[in-house]
């Protein structure tokens, strides 16, 4: 064909003809009919474009019409009556509209062919463009309705993806906007992507309709069925007379009998008077009514009778707990001062220590021997104030907060509310549940406590509340200020064979259905799997260890194997395995710039092996074993703390500036921060600098000043057991801490000699050895009081 081609137009309303399409168009307008003439009296060619608007019956031929249209040859032409015509088009080849004149009744215009693009692409390729549109009108035709089968089966025949495209874009697509956008894609591949992204659409909207058809339709059935089911009852009702009355007079009863403060009863009355003027169906009838019953159900001056011997009360937590004594002591004291005086206020206690020590079980214990009832109400992740103080009734699916719910759970209105988990909470735009907690937990708010959803003041006083938290660090300053701190420590070694060998073998040997002829564990295995197999705090690990040998145990005699398991030493592995843990233990002599420090963790205590190298450089200071930002302080704070001794040191001139220092603490993807090694790197670098070996026998910790104080720090106890396991003997600590190991048990400072220091100078003179003397190997060495360690006083304790 020519590029450019004259021949009569034809502008169509709501219809696209795309190539290759074979389509029937009845015509009527005067313009049209001459147009089909025209082409008939010549090569039967037409130039077929769509009207943008199809409801403008005189389109500007410039404006209201698409450029790109189709040239169709015209097969058959039928005359029907009225001067109207029927003809059957069909589709050649894209054109796009170059010029026209206006004849006497039609327009002549200039087409230019418009050549399409082929797709440059595999064989490959061009298959997966097949299967993928092939599955796509599958489910289109699926899902859609009154779709030709053989209609589609024809459009999918084609040999082309251009034939494709335009078939599916002519029998499929609905939308003109589509089709035409269809129409102008040269580009073979661009021109299937389109088609393939419109199917996609098509089918997604198909689904969107289906589903809320079938939402409407539930929605009528269930409308229809609740009437139904209303008039029903409304006619059981016509026929009982009275039940609304009765229900009216039930609750006036209810109210007349409950022991509450006169306030409430008038609040109760006030909304039952309100109840007996509405209609039984109506809404507020509904959230009246809901109100009515909550109310009710509180226990309005129901109390436990509560239990204050001291004696049988301890014998109960000693029979629960090994340990623990703080807490115990607590709660005696609690009992003493109800005995003596009746209208004492309940104490508000927060366990705090690392998980699984035994907070949570304690407190339940503590209620057992008080005689309390016992609830818990877990405050993990509760950010928003309604869970406490609950919603206003007025709100849809309204209820009263968890301190309410908890009341009615016990039934009594002197229960022990354990508040678990209590700096886990956090806020948001709905509120901070901390802050609504301030009034509960506090003595001389909590005689009034106002739930949004009761509106009326509950008395709070007699409840003993007890919080627990594994971190006082994100619970807020006010809320710490209404709250009496215990802290619940680490377990030792011997604690922890003691708790196992009381309590946890024989509450494992009874859920695994065991006696003790079945199953032995020996002292020795038992203290191996504390130390080899689990490394915490607590004791909860340890417990699904025990619990792990006993489902071994249990399947081993099932089997017919054994009758009786006895685990020592020497089989443990048979049944845990490895051991996957290991405590570092004491040098075997000491060295150069290698300091044993000691470091709390949150499964308890450990030690750290600080090391640092001195080497000739350019005074480059670097930091390895992912230390956080407080230690690398405390690091640059003893490195600070020696250059401003060197003279009373006798350490080299300008060591700062000719000398490299590079601290390292093994375990680098353990992550390490705190204050408390700073006078082990500061003896580290003594060390290097003098050439002066570290007593091995000697761990130490404390905070470090620019004038050389040593400073308070924490987790001490913890600090004390992480020592006594790695084989030391001696323990350097801070002279401010002197009153925390008083508080530690014998047991736990036995063997262990422990050195108050108030200053670094001390800490040099009792870890750091002279030039002159060597330690033998296998032997501690022996400190020798340098010149510098006189002007302070060294104290020691054992």
């Amino acid at each position: 064909m020519d590029n450019k081609k004259k021949m009569p137009l034809l502008i169509l309303k709501g219809l696209t003809i795309l190539p290759k399409a074979l389509l029937h168009i009845d015509i009527k307008h005067e313009f049209s009919v001459t147009a089909v003439e025209q082409a008939m009296e010549e090569d039967q060619l037409i130039f077929l474009v769509t009207q943008k608007n199809q409801f403008n019956d005189e389109p500007d031929i410039s404006e209201d019409i698409y450029a790109v249209g189709t040239i169709a040859r015209i097969k058959q032409i039928v005359k029907m009556p009225k001067n109207n015509i029927s003809v059957v088009v069909e589709g050649m080849a894209r054109g796009k509209l170059v010029d026209f004149t206006r004849q006497e009744n039609f327009y002549q215009v200039a087409v230019e062919y418009l050549p399409e693009i082929l797709a440059d692409i595999t064989a490959e390729e061009k298959e997966a463009y097949f299967r993928n549109i092939r599955e796509e009108v599958a489910e289109f035709v699926h899902l859609a309705a009154k779709i030709d089968k053989q209609l589609v089966e024809r459009v999918m025949a084609a040999e082309s993806l251009s034939e494709l495209a335009d078939g599916i874009a002519t029998y499929l697509l609905r939308s003109i906007e589509q089709k035409q956008e269809i129409l102008e894609e040269l580009d073979e591949e661009e021109r299937i992507k389109k088609v393939s992204q419109m199917l996609l659409s098509e089918i997604e909207i198909i689904k969107v309709q289906r589903k809320l058809h079938e939402e409407v339709r539930r929605s009528l059935e269930k409308n229809q069925r609740d009437y139904v089911l209303k008039e029903q009852l409304k006619a059981i009702q016509d026929e009982l007379g009275d039940d609304e009355d009765n229900e009216i007079e039930e609750y006036k009863q209810k109210i007349k009998k409950l022991k509450a403060p006169t306030e409430v009863k008038q609040k109760l009355e006030k909304e039952r008077n309100r109840l007996s003027r509405m209609p039984m169906a109506s809404p507020d009838a509904s959230t009246i009514r809901n109100y009515l019953d909550a109310v009710l159900e509180y226990p309005w001056g129901k109390a436990s009778k509560e239990s204050i011997d001291l004696k049988k009360a301890e014998a109960v937590l000693d029979e629960d707990h090994y340990g623990l004594e703080k807490v115990k002591e607590r709660v005696l004291e609690h009992l003493a001062v109800r005995r003596l005086s009746k209208d004492a206020n309940s104490p508000i206690i927060c366990l705090v220590g690392p998980p699984g020590t035994g907070k949570t079980s304690v407190v339940r214990s503590i209620a057992r021997a008080v005689n309390r009832e016992y609830v818990r109400i877990s405050l993990g992740g509760v950010r928003d104030e309604a869970e406490i103080r609950g919603h206003r009734k007025t709100y849809v699916g309204a209820m009263p907060g968890r301190i309410v719910a908890a009341m009615k759970q016990a039934g009594t209105t002197n229960p022990l509310i354990l508040l678990d988990e209590l700096d886990k909470t956090s806020s948001d735009f709905r509120g901070n549940p901390a802050a609504a907690l301030l009034e509960v937990l506090d003595g001389e708010q909590n005689k009034s406590f106002r739930d949004h959803y009761f509106e009326i003041p509950i008395d709070l006083s007699n409840v003993l509340f007890i919080a627990t938290a594994n971190s006082l660090s994100t619970i807020p300053r006010p809320l710490m200020d209404r709250l009496e701190i215990i802290e619940v420590s680490s377990y030792s070694m011997n604690e922890k064979f003691h708790i196992a060998r009381r309590y946890l073998i024989g509450k494992q040997m009874k859920k695994a259905g065991l006696t003790e002829e079945n199953l032995s564990i020996s002292d020795n295995a038992l203290r191996e799997i504390i130390s080899g197999y689990t490394r915490e705090a607590g004791v909860r690990n340890l417990e699904r260890k025990i619990g792990d040998i006993c489902r071994k145990t249990a399947k081993e005699i099932l089997l017919g194997k054994k009758n009786k398991v006895v685990v020592k030493q020497n089989n443990l592995e048979k049944y845990l395995g490895i051991p996957g843990y290991h405590y570092d233990k004491m040098f075997d002599q000491p060295q150069i710039g290698i300091v044993r420090g000691l470091a709390w963790t949150e499964v308890g205590g450990d030690t750290l092996s600080i090391e640092l190298v001195a080497v000739a450089g350019k005074g480059e200071f670097r930091l390895t074993g992912r230390l956080g930002e407080v230690m690398k302080e405390s690091a640059n704070t003893a490195m600070s703390y020696l250059r401003s001794c060197i003279k009373q040191y006798h350490l080299p001139e300008n060591f700062y500036k000719g000398m490299d220092f590079h601290i390292h603490i093994p375990e680098g993807a353990v992550p390490k921060d705190g204050p408390s090694a700073g006078i082990t790197m500061a003896t580290a670098m003594f060390s290097a600098l003098t050439g002066r070996k570290v007593r091995n026998d000697v761990a130490m910790t404390g905070e470090i000043t620019l004038q050389g104080r040593v400073l308070a720090i924490g987790g001490l106890k913890e600090k004390i057991l992480a020592a006594k396991r790695a084989g030391i003997s001696e323990v350097i600590v801070p002279e401010a801490n002197r009153p925390t190991i008083g508080e530690l048990d014998r047991e736990i400072t036995q063997n262990l000699t422990i050195h108050y220091v108030t200053n670094v100078e001390q800490v040099f003179e009792l870890a750091v050895l002279p030039k002159t003397e060597t330690a033998q190997k296998g032997e501690a060495a022996k400190p020798v009081k340098t010149k510098a360690a006189k002007k302070g006083s060294v104290k020691r304790e054992s």
